[in-house]
């Protein structure tokens, strides 16, 4: 199966439910949304397993990255009731994840590891599975990356004046 048909395969529940399609109004880093961010986290933990020959359960990544911020706010907007930790929300939104994932689907445990892990070094436990690793790896990668993409033009705006 290709990448795409993959998500979509092991996917399709969390990819047409009500509350993964709103995440798409909630900005995560530049102006990627957060369902946009965890579609690709998805992508690139599959081209990381692909690519390294991890032989990874690809169903778990697949469903660990697509619910990796599953926080269900905008963490930028300090003033939202359920942002409750709005200044260390990269500390606590993978428990807040994990509590909405398991109320809307039935996660393993590697999924359950995934989600709740995914900040290492922040969540200070590491993770205990070698996909959890992955999509940590994956989430680091295309995190930086939009961020980057996100402050290229005000690199530009500054290096002309």
């Amino acid at each position: 199966m290709t990448i795409n048909e993959t998500i979509r395969a092991y996917g399709r529940d969390i990819l047409d439910a009500e509350n993964f399609k709103q995440s798409s109004k909630n900005i995560q880093h530049g102006t990627v949304s957060v369902r946009a961010h965890s579609i690709q986290v998805a992508r690139m933990s599959l081209v990381i397993n692909r690519g390294l020959h991890l032989d990874c359960d690809e169903r778990s990544l697949v469903r660990g990255a697509l619910l990796h911020d599953y926080f269900q706010y905008d963490w930028h907007d300090w003033d939202d009731p359920k942002n409750t930790h709005a200044p260390l929300h990269g500390f606590y939104h993978p428990g807040i994840a994990l509590k909405n994932a398991l109320k809307e689907f039935s996660l393993s445990d590697t999924e359950q590891d995934i989600i709740k892990k995914h900040m290492w070094p922040l969540t200070v436990v590491p993770p205990s599975y070698k996909e959890s690793w992955v999509v940590t790896l994956a989430e680091k990668y295309v995190s930086a990356k939009e961020t980057l993409r996100g402050l290229k033009g005000r690199f530009d705006a500054t290096a002309t004046n």
